[in-house]
């Protein structure tokens, strides 16, 4: 395992690891208030078979918090730069959440970086702008605290939440984010809108969605497999963040569709 930080041309320094084996590239983007650490799950099998690249969102994880609103453009040229600078010219590519957001950008602005995408529980759009602008201001405000209950509930399903024994590490996680990181990146999210330009993908592309998710519900997904021409679907039984209630299935579907 190799660690780094890249500077970004902002001067944003984006923290990296770097696991396994010399040959495909794959990059994994982590989801609006976590880390690379979400990804744990399906490390002991991805690094056998590729350069494994995961990366903290600015704002997020060890990675700089610049203070101000984030923009979409903004976190793609992040995974651009990182790429170019572990000398990556193309590479496969697996976002969830606002990880999938930045997938949709690179599969849209950057088709020629990118091998295979993979947007799991994901959206093209997610207003209303003034319900990110409550958060944002609650946050700010109140700090990680004040939203951790609300967005666990919807993170996973009640059942998961009851019975799994790493859910205080992904709480921890959370709540360690910086409140400005996590405002930065939720403004990206509120000024978002792919829906027009979901056709303009070409990429081979994945989509990965939750029947359980409140955040991202299936309409979502289905918005996203119906506006990617060609994509593939695939509906897990999970909530939000599917590669960790459905960890075994999520990493089969990725191996499914890599190989």
């Amino acid at each position: 395992m190799i660690e780094g930080f890249t500077t970004m041309g902002d001067g944003c320094s984006i923290a990296w690891e770097q696991t396994g084996v010399e040959g495909p590239a794959l990059i994994l983007s982590n989801s609006l208030g976590t880390s690379m650490d979400m990804w744990k799950p399906q490390m002991d099998v991805l690094y056998k078979r590729f350069r494994v690249i995961r990366y903290d969102t600015r704002g997020h994880g060890r990675s700089d918090v610049p203070a101000g609103a984030y923009g979409l453009d903004r976190l793609g040229r992040d995974v651009l730069e990182l790429a170019s600078d572990l000398e990556i010219e193309r590479f496969a590519f697996c976002g969830l959440s606002l990880g999938g957001m930045i997938g949709q950008w690179l599969g849209l602005r950057a088709p020629e970086r990118v091998s295979q995408l993979v947007i799991a529980n994901s959206s093209p759009f997610m207003g209303p702008p003034s319900a990110w602008d409550a958060r944002i201001k609650l946050v700010l405000s109140n700090g990680m605290d004040a939203i951790v209950e609300g967005t666990l509930s919807r993170w996973f399903t009640q059942n998961f939440i009851a019975e799994a024994k790493n859910i205080e590490e992904i709480r921890n996680i959370f709540i360690k984010t910086d409140p400005v990181g996590y405002a930065g990146c939720c403004a990206a999210i509120r000024d978002m809108d792919m829906r027009s330009v979901l056709k303009l993908i070409h990429v081979p592309t994945l989509i990965v969605g939750g029947k359980y998710d409140p955040a991202t519900p299936p309409e979502h997904t289905y918005a996203l497999r119906d506006g990617i021409a060609g994509a593939q679907c695939v509906m897990l039984e999970a909530a939000h963040l599917a590669n960790i209630e459905q960890a075994e299935n999520f990493t089969k579907v990725l191996l499914e569709y890599f190989k």
